[in-house]
């Protein structure tokens, strides 16, 4: 039964008409992907706009200080990851 089923399967994907769909469904030749770069920097102020919002809802000393981690020049992500845990 899984069989038939797989044979029915690939002689639709081999058919024209999906053939047809598959290629309405490529992007034309004039449009692309647009990749963005982000840096550590601006990873570093979103994050320390989330703890803070965060901080300010619950209350927890806990994010104050991640906050505070975050906001300091020295300390990298590595061992902000370590404090959350």
């Amino acid at each position: 039964e899984e069989m038939l089923a797989l044979a029915e399967t690939v002689k639709v994907l081999n058919d024209d008409d999906a053939l047809d769909l598959f290629k309405k469904t490529l992007p034309s030749a004039s449009s692309s992907f647009i990749q963005l770069q982000v840096s550590t920097a601006s990873q570093k102020a979103k994050a320390l706009q989330m703890v803070r919002a965060a901080a300010q809802k619950s209350k927890r000393p806990q994010l104050d200080l991640i906050a505070m981690a975050l906001n300091g020049k020295a300390i990298g992500f590595d061992k902000i990851i370590k404090m959350i845990d």
